[in-house]
């Protein structure tokens, strides 16, 4: 049997169960894939070509034994480089770091290995996660990564080469990180899905720091389904941490000597595996959400929401006002400045790839304590309110972004000025919120466009089963690149 790239991931395991083809041979076929595609998109910073081989090695024997470690057994992925895998470099797509190298794998990494996923690269991101400003697509060393549609399209940020390399079957699917758009704008760019948990429900040991009471860990992948799958394994703390994941005596490979991470929310997580009955959604939209987004955008948007109908009710409700984004900026920006304060006090911004992250880092010093502390206050005040605001429905459908991916080589500010659209993007980051962004159709150019899905803080799963259903009446998330096929 021929291996599909573009196959989600019951495929691939239903066919390694089958023996139609083996964990090696997938391996091999992915790896294939990124060598020969993945320079061309700017998509991949590290070939972990040893470790996938060993890794897909160890998945058949077991499985050869009757050991099943679950759906992500044997199945390839990539890791956005800011999350450390042993021994490879670990560069936060910055060109000062291009050589950092940890001896541990990060909390999620070796989560992944304990479920038999096979690591295959580490993927191209945004310097420094976009911390520091940039302003235009080229802002990594190892070039501006392009999205999966449209040949000279930006994949989005700041998990830029995670969402290129799924969009273009080179993985099935990898993980990214998400402080504010950095899962959701490379879905929507590259028309795949990306899930942004809940903060703290994925343990962020031996990643990088962005803001800790920001930062999230998450999947994108080619279906709802697979980013439920995915999040299944990574979800919860390191606590398997001391012992190494197969028993196999591999030094380096668990992030015990990473600082914990102490915001790691310590509940139980199950991802239904099966389709299950559901009753009639219950789901929420804003006020002219898209009125003021790209025609494409509005009118796949307005689409989306007449299907979600047949799925049950959907009504109008108000955004509670609070300065959202105020509070969320200066949080940011005060969180990086402390996160970032060797990395600036030495110099080394100055050697990064966008111009105005040389520099764009520095603001956040002068920010004063009591200006971090009210904005802290005031987001506790709406978090609550949002929770409330949440509380009776599955979830709140907006738009994924207000724009199809931008031409590379073009300052963000000269791209659609005038398109504007209410995703949630600032309250829902700020207050920790779940996202799912799910492909919902094309513009005239054949760029695709997103639909995001916000639910209340641990309510992953309301979330998935609405874009489950939803990809159940849609074929979007089907679709192929034909430039990769």
């Amino acid at each position: 049997m021929p291996i599909d790239a573009f196959a989600d991931i019951p495929t691939h395991a239903a066919a390694l169960r089958r023996g139609d083809y083996s964990a090696v041979e997938l391996a091999e076929f992915f790896l294939h894939r990124l060598e020969t595609y993945g320079a061309t998109l700017n998509a991949v910073v590290t070939l972990t070509r040893e470790r996938a081989l060993r890794e897909a090695k160890r998945a058949d024997a077991e499985l050869a034994m009757g050991v099943d470690r679950g759906p992500l057994h044997g199945i390839p992925y990539g890791a956005k480089d800011l999350l450390a895998a042993a021994g490879y470099p670990t560069t936060w797509g910055a060109a000062p770091l291009r050589d950092q190298r940890f001896d541990q794998d990060a909390a999620a990494v070796a989560k992944l290995k304990t479920a038999g996923a096979v690591l295959c690269a580490k993927l191209a991101m945004t310097e420094w996660a976009g911390g520091f400003g940039y302003d235009q697509p080229d802002a990594s060393f190892t070039g501006p990564p392009e999205a999966a549609w449209g040949e000279g399209r930006w994949a989005g940020g700041s998990s830029s080469g995670s969402g290129s390399a799924v969009g273009a079957g080179l993985l099935p699917f990898a993980l990214g990180s998400e402080t504010w758009g950095s899962i959701h704008s490379p879905a929507n760019n590259n028309g795949v899905c990306g899930l942004r948990p809940t903060f703290g429900r994925v343990d962020r040991a031996g990643c990088m720091v962005l803001s800790w009471t920001m930062d999230k860990l998450g999947p994108l992948a080619r279906t709802a389904h697979d980013c439920g799958l995915v999040l299944n394994a990574i979800a919860g703390s390191g606590a398997f941490r001391g012992a190494p994941p197969h028993g196999d005596g591999e030094p380096g490979e668990i992030g015990e000597a990473f600082p914990p991470d102490e915001m790691v929310a310590e509940r139980a997580y199950r991802y239904p595996p099966k389709r299950t009955p559901t009753p009639p959604f219950k789901l929420a939209i804003l006020p002219g959400a898209a009125d003021r987004a790209q025609d494409a955008v509005r009118e796949n948007y307005e689409a989306s929401v007449a299907a979600l109908r047949e799925l049950g009710t959907v009504e109008e409700i108000a955004l509670p006002a609070f300065p959202y984004g105020a509070a969320a900026t200066l949080i940011l920006n005060a969180e990086l400045a402390a996160a970032s304060d060797d990395f600036l006090r030495d110099g080394l911004s100055w050697d990064l790839t966008a111009p105005e992250d040389r520099y764009g880092g520095y603001a956040g010093r002068m920010i004063p304590a009591v200006d971090y502390l009210n904005a802290l206050r005031v987001r506790a005040r709406f978090a609550r309110a949002l929770d409330r605001w949440l509380a009776p429905y599955d979830a709140v459908v907006t738009p994924a972004r207000a724009t199809v991916a931008q031409p590379l080589g073009m300052p963000f500010r000269r791209y659609a000025p005038g398109a504007r659209a209410e995703t949630l993007g600032g309250p829902a980051n700020a207050a920790g919120l779940p996202g799912l962004c799910l492909p919902n159709g094309f513009d005239a150019d054949g760029l695709p466009t997103g639909l995001n899905l916000v639910g209340r803080a641990f309510g992953e799963n309301r979330v998935l089963a609405v874009g489950r259903a939803y990809q159940a009446r849609t074929d979007w998330h089907t679709r192929r690149p034909e430039r990769w096929t």
